[in-house]
């Protein structure tokens, strides 16, 4: 047994609780990661006029992210398999602040996109390693819970950062908001350095190929399920404002977003605090609440009220998702899955946007809510039928 799973052993043996400062450190980096990817969206007009290029060139600096995130997760992964977790987790955290510095003091358009696509390498760098990493910080049995405090950064960042990182870059300079995830950045460094315990990289005779893991039973299917799951989403919440504006709720945006990301935060208490044991009974519930809420609003969207109730479904099924599919990743195969679905998710991300903006011209924003009932019947049909490996019947009661 190797000293990590005998140090985790003894703890579990001694009723150790979550890490909870050191996982609240990797939840800040999750928080980081997230908010430095769409923060952009929020001051595309001030980044635009102050470099002196359109606002559509202006957005690509969110599209080149998801591409250095998608195009190195997997290799970096494979590359640094063997890093110690912390000196790999403050390698990623010092990307960021790196990226966010170039971003918020340059004036070349193209060294920011230089930046950007750093950024989105570190959060390749961070994805495939994060939810390892968290597991292995916590007993056996509170594993699940452990990972769904750390992704508890996703939800914060969409709902309360995005939102006051725009207020400050609207009011008091975009240049400002970036300065100051550049020292957020060096905060969670010192945080890590400081709480967060070591944990050794995988030894070459244990590592398993991502080809390899593609053959392991449940991989596929988890891979399957995370690329058009996130897909339908993408398609409805890049364009949500678009379709508010469109059923003639376009002042509630903000309102409406607040909401998801709340319901969100629920969903994510919700799911750590079950995941260990129903992670099956929780996908299938996640799955039937969003195509729920695309149903409303396929068929409700003139009536006001149930706009927000289907937005608080769609948050309440959404928020724990990134939880129980990296678990479920995780679980099947390991960082090499875990690795995949980082990229698979970047590239589900990219899709949504190109594909929600084809159906936009071709047969407008009645078309979102539709399109995501649509994809969500081979997700429900993949997880209902993975029953054996993937989202199993029987969840083991010990994943180390």
């Amino acid at each position: 047994m190797s000293t990590d799973s005998t140090q985790l052993s003894q703890n579990e043996a001694k009723g150790q609780r979550l890490p909870k400062a050191a996982l609240l450190a990797l939840s800040t980096a999750v928080f980081i990661t997230v908010l430095t990817e769409t923060l952009p969206a929020g001051v595309l007009p001030q980044m635009s006029a102050d470099i002196g290029v359109s606002e559509s060139a202006m957005g690509q600096v969110v599209t080149i992210y998801a591409i250095g995130t998608a195009l190195t997760a997997i290799p970096l992964s494979a590359a640094t398999a063997g890093w110690r977790r912390k000196r790999l987790l403050l390698t990623a955290m010092g990307g960021f602040a790196l990226a966010n510095t170039v971003t918020a003091f340059s004036g070349d358009y193209l060294l920011i996109m230089v930046a950007r696509f750093v950024a989105g390498v570190a959060a390749g760098l961070a994805w495939a390693m994060l939810v390892g990493y968290a597991r292995r910080l916590a007993p056996d049995h509170l594993q699940g819970k452990a990972i769904a405090l750390v992704m508890a950064g996703i939800p914060v960042a969409l709902s309360l950062g995005v939102p006051a990182g725009t207020f400050i870059g609207t009011y008091v300079g975009w240049r400002v908001t970036f300065t100051l995830m550049s020292l957020l950045a060096l905060v969670v460094i010192g945080w890590i350095l400081l709480l967060a315990p070591e944990r050794s990289g995988q030894h070459p005779e244990g590592r398993t190929s991502v080809l390899r893991a593609l053959t392991i039973p449940g991989v596929v299917p988890v891979l399957i399920v995370t690329l058009v799951f996130v897909l339908a989403h993408t398609i409805l919440y890049t364009y949500i404002a678009t379709f508010l504006d469109g059923v003639g709720m376009g002042k509630a945006v903000g309102f409406a977003l607040l909401l998801f990301g709340g319901a969100s935060l629920v969903s994510i208490w919700f799911v750590g605090n079950f995941i260990d044991r129903r992670l099956r009974a929780l996908t299938i519930a996640s799955v039937i609440l969003v195509a729920v809420a695309a149903a409303m609003l396929a068929v409700l969207a003139g009536i006001p009220a149930l706009v927000y109730v289907a937005v608080l479904l769609w948050g309440l099924g959404w928020g724990g998702v990134p939880t129980l599919l990296q678990t479920a990743a995780t679980d099947a195969g390991g960082d090499p899955a875990q690795a995949m679905l980082v990229t698979l998710w970047n590239g589900a991300m990219a899709g949504g946007g190109v594909i929600g903006g084809i159906l936009l011209d071709m047969l407008g924003t009645t078309s979102f809510p539709w399109s995501v009932l649509l994809l969500l019947v081979p997700v429900l049909v993949v997880v209902v039928a993975a029953r054996s490996h993937g989202f199993p019947v029987k969840y083991p009661t010990s994943t180390s």
